[in-house]
């Protein structure tokens, strides 16, 4: 199958962390973290929508500036979640510029508060110099985001301040039998996307389609028989990113749940074992720690990152004990 979300770490293990998600077939893009992001190129800056901060410390909310300056004077509305102060932390970033020339510039940047009980959301409007509009607050138990698509859940982790943990998850995935189709005699085209459009959004079975034929022509079929003849649902993808936490049972149960059973889990891993002193001074995991929640998340494989800059010279080593500590039945 082909896969819905096409994920990427944008930077080096030793980088500043952002995982950049694009959604085939879409002109969309998700963005979990906004430290770094100069190694995105613009066409892909542009395809956000939304952009998903776990805490504003700078290795994570650095990107801000350089995402302003691509869309700035575009016609796009993006939607920010962060945790408590996020709201705050923006209206910061842009009172230290000028906006006396920006009248004309339609951008809207959405602002999302994740407190533990609700959202509370406000509206920057650059034709208004980013004026802050106050927009309805709502209650919040554990899903951010919903579409016909897909959904975004999110957890408060410990950092020592508040710090969001998210999971990105695809409500189902829609497989076309391409040798059914073209027995069938059916052309692919455009209205594949139309077919699976009408799937996502529940249309009923009744509703008909026109499908074009070999030779040119066009056959009226009914979206139920479709759906028999050419179409198999199987489970959607479940991505689940974890950045900068202290091992705690608490912090370990609200990410077990959150990664359960995930194709693919992003987890910090920024020491070793061996210096399990200094993760725990600083609220970090280290990368056992890592490959035990993996574990106990029954992901289906673990990708980790954000490590200490002590290691440059031995990379491997974190991934080796994260990974080992993952598929070899390591117990904590």
């Amino acid at each position: 199958m082909n896969p819905l979300f096409h994920c990427k770490l944008l930077n080096a293990p030793f980088g500043d962390p952002v995982l950049f998600i694009e959604i085939l077939h879409e002109r969309q893009a998700l963005l979990f973290d906004l430290g770094d992001i100069s190694s995105l190129g613009e066409a892909k800056i542009l395809k956000l929508s939304h952009v998903f901060i776990s805490h504003t410390h700078m290795d994570h909310f650095y990107g801000f500036d350089h995402l302003l300056r691509i869309v700035l004077g575009r016609d796009k509305n993006i939607t920010l979640y962060g945790p408590p102060g996020i709201i705050s932390s923006v209206a910061g970033k842009l009172s230290g510029y000028t906006w006396n020339l920006v009248k004309d510039y339609p951008l809207r940047l959405r602002v999302c508060e994740v407190h533990h009980k609700s959202v509370r959301s406000v509206c920057f409007i650059c034709s208004e110099q980013f004026q802050c509009e106050e927009e309805e607050e709502v209650p919040f138990e554990y899903v951010l985001e919903e579409n016909p698509h897909f959904k975004i859940e999110s957890v408060h982790l410990d950092h020592r301040i508040p710090c969001l943990a998210f999971s990105l998850v695809e409500r189902f995935h829609i497989n076309i039998n391409k040798d059914t189709l073209i027995k069938l005699g059916f052309s692919v085209g455009p209205w594949l996307r139309d077919l699976k459009e009408y799937i996502w959004d529940d249309k009923p079975e009744g509703t008909m389609m026109e499908i074009p034929v070999e030779g040119g022509k066009v056959r009226e079929v009914a979206l139920g028989d479709l759906k028999k003849e050419i179409v198999r649902i199987t489970p959607g993808q479940r991505i689940a990113y974890v950045a900068d936490c202290c091992y705690t049972q608490e912090n370990v149960d609200k990410i077990v749940r959150l990664a359960q059973g995930a194709d693919l889990f992003f987890c910090e891993a920024a020491f070793l074992e061996k210096d399990s002193d200094k993760a725990r001074a600083k609220d970090h995991l280290t990368a056992r720690q890592a490959g035990i929640i993996a574990r106990k998340a029954g992901v289906k494989a673990l990708s980790v990152f954000h490590f200490s800059p002590r290691y440059e010279d031995c990379p491997e080593t974190l991934e080796q004990e994260a990974q080992l500590a993952f598929k070899g039945g390591v117990v904590g």
